[in-house]
Formats: structure tokens, C-alpha cells, sequence
């Protein structure tokens, strides 16, 4: 299948972009419970005995279980940022599909598949 890069970064991007700007939306309101979500999570993010790449595989597989797209797009993002290889989220897909079944493995090897191959391509383009 041939990539039409300008359409997926428009989708990637505009899905991260969205989702940002619907949490400074809510920040707006609830200022305290969405910093300290925040604070939370960046929290979880920070390299202990997991590094960061294993965190975010980890929080792909999450994702993918869950059907949650746009978290699906940022930790496939975050995983490439982070130097995973295409093996390395293949494992998680696979993994993540052998407990979610058919609707995993249908997100796993379409949306974070192409994620992975866009922001991977991407970071080669510099």
C-alpha cells in the first residue's frame, strides 16, 4: 500500500494536535484535576526500573486493548521517539492481540502500524 505522507501526517498530527487542545479546554475549567492528571502521568513516564521506550510499548498495548485511537497514535509516537523498533511494537501488537483479540489486532496491525511507519520515516527525513 503506498503512503500519501502529507495525509498521514495531516491525521497523526491533527489527532495529537486535537487532543491537546481538548485538554487545555478542560484545563480552562477544572485547572486543578487536569494538572495533577498531568502531573500524574508525566510522573508515570519518568525512566525507574522500566526506560521510557518499554513504558510507552507498554502504554501502546494499553491503548490498542482499549481501542483508544488517539492514545494509540501519541504512545506509538512516544515509542518511536524513544528508539523502538518496528519488532519491538510488532511484539506489542501481537501480545496486546493475544488478550483483546480480533478488535486489538485489527487496531494494532492498521493505526499503530501506519503510526509507527510515519513518525518513523519522519525522524529518517532529517
Amino acid at each position: 500500500m503506498e503512503i500519501n505522507h502529507e495525509e498521514m501526517a495531516n491525521y497523526f498530527d491533527q489527532s495529537i494536535l486535537d487532543y491537546k487542545q481538548g485538554s487545555s479546554r478542560l484545563e480552562k475549567h477544572l485547572p486543578e484535576i487536569t494538572k495533577s492528571y498531568f502531573k500524574f502521568t508525566d510522573a508515570c513516564f519518568e525512566p525507574g526500573k522500566l526506560d521510557q521506550k518499554q513504558k510507552q510499548l507498554m502504554a501502546l498495548g494499553i491503548s490498542i486493548y482499549a481501542q483508544d485511537e488517539y492514545c494509540i497514535i501519541y504512545h506509538t509516537k512516544g515509542a518511536v521517539e524513544h528508539g523502538a523498533t518496528e519488532e519491538e511494537l510488532m511484539e506489542t501488537v501481537a501480545v496486546c492481540s493475544a488478550l483483546g483479540g480480533g478488535a486489538a489486532f485489527s487496531q494494532g496491525v492498521t493505526l499503530a502500524m501506519d503510526t509507527y511507519d510515519f513518525y518513523s520515516s519522519k525522524g529518517q527525513q532529517h
